[in-house]
């Protein structure tokens, strides 16, 4: 019975844990597969070394309109580049980077790679996972 009592109080903490998924509900934007794989030891990415500094990328593998991978200084944000608050099929073009920025040409929306957030919008970017191992950047959905 002592056992029940000692267990009971960090059953919240055992179910509170999201598992590290990412909300991507946008109806605005459809899922592709992503799957990046970047070598940060390759001068193509050595803006990645730095915090505030990112790398575009619009191979193939990197979601609807391209990928923005942002060195945030504690780790990397990777965020489509569609607009997350236009209609995919009128809005053809990716965003512009500038700096710790990304702006929507469509509705000159702007958006800071941080957080992917837009004060007043409903939507913010897309966000791709990231993960750092054995010098590579790996971007996935």
């Amino acid at each position: 019975m002592k056992k029940i009592y000692i267990i009971l109080p960090f059953l919240p903490f055992l179910f509170s844990c999201d598992g590290g998924s990412l909300n991507n509900s946008n109806p605005n934007i459809p899922n592709y597969q992503v799957n990046l794989q970047l070598n940060l030891s390759l001068p193509a990415y050595s803006n990645l070394q730095f915090p505030s500094n990112h790398i575009v990328d619009y191979s193939a593998t990197s979601g609807a309109r391209g990928i923005v991978v942002f060195n945030t200084g504690s780790g990397f944000n990777a965020f489509d580049l569609a607009c997350p608050n236009q209609p995919f099929t009128t809005c053809t073009s990716p965003m512009i980077v500038t700096g710790i920025e990304a702006k929507c040409s469509c509705d000159n929306t702007t958006y800071n790679l941080f957080s992917g957030q837009s004060p007043g919008q409903p939507y913010p970017m897309k966000q791709y996972r990231t993960e750092v191992s054995g010098g590579y950047l790996y971007v996935t959905n």
